[in-house]
């Protein structure tokens, strides 16, 4: 029986190298998946380069509706940024990819599945857990990591194999987008001293060449989803790409970090997320209108929390199901409005509406319309302080002479 192989192929010469390397070193029947995130312009040529490569299939899916409404939204509703700066656009595509493969695996009756990620970097370890969480028993072949090549060596074994090269851009750098996002990393970037070049940029617009003038959107969500831009725009690919030329024109969305990723190291990463930054700003203004001081506070917590499991590839985990069901629960009534003006790499909420908002003008007001009763504060300021009031008095732990030594 011939052994079949699912390969997450992305058109580029890695996974091209890995077609040839499954088939003839491994002894596979390659079937290649390719997911277009909004990340494909040349997709016709990705399935052409993966058939001359020596697959048997190269199958094209579109995937972006699915990866925004079940991958990235969802982690909107969270607020999730490793960090608190990362939107976490690469992390949030290996799960559903990782899905991808296994059903494809189903269907042509694959025992084993493969990617090209390297022993260093992040994605092995989400594709590798959220693969056998979903299937136990699949095998997995990671080429980068197993075969350990430089870039030369693999452009040579291409050539030595006939394998059909790609466009190779003479470029220090590696990059993966999609449409939550786009990274960038290496080449001079790995010193965390040197200011990131502005070739390495695609999406934003430097702040010395952004318009001159704001520009004023609305964003309308419901139960935490953005379902409106600008009163017009629906459809949510839509939203998000029109966000991306939007807010990358005024310079948003520009990410510099050094962030600790999952295998151990530190790692100096550039990232470029218009919609991504804009949107995770909105909807957490609409949640300081319709969720209480509680619900805020313990939410910060689990957000935190969510963002780490998505950056740790535990997407399938029965935790990320049990924080979901909390963060679906604290959206009933995040529906609103949030108009912002986009201004020099700024995204400033300026105004919000709810009809389930938990501000009343009338108890904020000082003005004559004020329903505040003034009068209960003394005693609810007596309650409220009595603990400290005790305390002080039993244990004395306050010194009138040095007020700030309460050790």
């Amino acid at each position: 029986m011939v052994k079949k192989i699912i390969l997450a192929y992305s058109g580029g010469l890695d996974t091209s190298v890995a077609v040839n390397i499954l088939k003839k070193e491994y002894g596979y029947e390659v079937y290649c998946m390719t997911a277009d995130l909004g990340n494909l312009p040349d997709s016709q040529d990705i399935v052409k380069r993966g058939l001359e490569a020596g697959a048997v299939e190269v199958q094209l899916v579109d995937a972006k509706k699915e990866f925004l409404e079940q991958y990235a939204f969802p982690a909107l509703k969270a607020n999730a940024m490793y960090q608190n700066k990362y939107p976490l656009a690469t992390a949030l595509a290996r799960p559903l990819i990782a899905k991808m493969l296994i059903e494809k695996a189903k269907e042509v009756g694959a025992s084993a599945v493969a990617h090209g990620c390297t022993g260093k970097g992040n994605d092995q370890v989400r594709f590798d857990i959220s693969l056998q969480t979903l299937k136990p028993d699949i095998d997995i072949i990671a080429t980068g990591r197993e075969n350990n090549m430089t870039r030369e060596e693999v452009i040579d074994y291409a050539k030595d194999n006939q394998i059909p090269l790609p466009p190779i851009k003479s470029s220090p750098y590696s990059t993966d987008e999609n449409i939550w996002g786009r990274s960038i990393e290496c080449g001079i970037l790995e010193d965390p001293w040197e200011a990131p070049p502005e070739e390495i940029y695609e999406w934003t617009t430097p702040l010395s060449n952004t318009p001159a003038e704001s520009e004023i959107i609305t964003i309308e969500f419901s139960q935490g989803i953005p379902i409106k831009l600008n009163g017009t725009i629906s459809d949510p690919i839509e939203i998000v790409n029109t966000l991306n030329t939007i807010a990358g024109k005024h310079g948003i969305g520009r990410i510099d970090m050094v962030e600790d990723r999952i295998v151990g190291i530190k790692s100096r990463e550039i990232y470029e997320s218009p919609a991504a930054s804009v949107l995770i700003e909105a909807h957490n203004a609409l949640e300081s209108l319709t969720l209480t001081r509680e619900q805020r506070d313990m939410k910060a917590i689990i957000d935190q929390e969510y963002a780490k499991m998505v950056y740790d590839g535990h997407w399938f985990s029965r935790f990320h199901a049990d924080i979901k069901s909390l963060i679906d629960s604290s959206q009933k009534f995040v529906n609103g409005t949030v108009r912002l003006q986009l201004w020099h790499g700024n995204a400033i909420v300026n105004g919000i509406e709810s009809t389930e908002s938990l501000y009343d003008p009338k108890l904020a007001t000082y003005s004559e319309d004020d329903e505040f009763d003034q009068s209960i504060a003394k005693g609810f300021i007596a309650i409220w302080g009595q603990p400290l009031k005790t305390q002080a008095k039993a244990q004395k732990h306050v010194d009138d002479k040095n007020i700030n030594d309460i050790s």
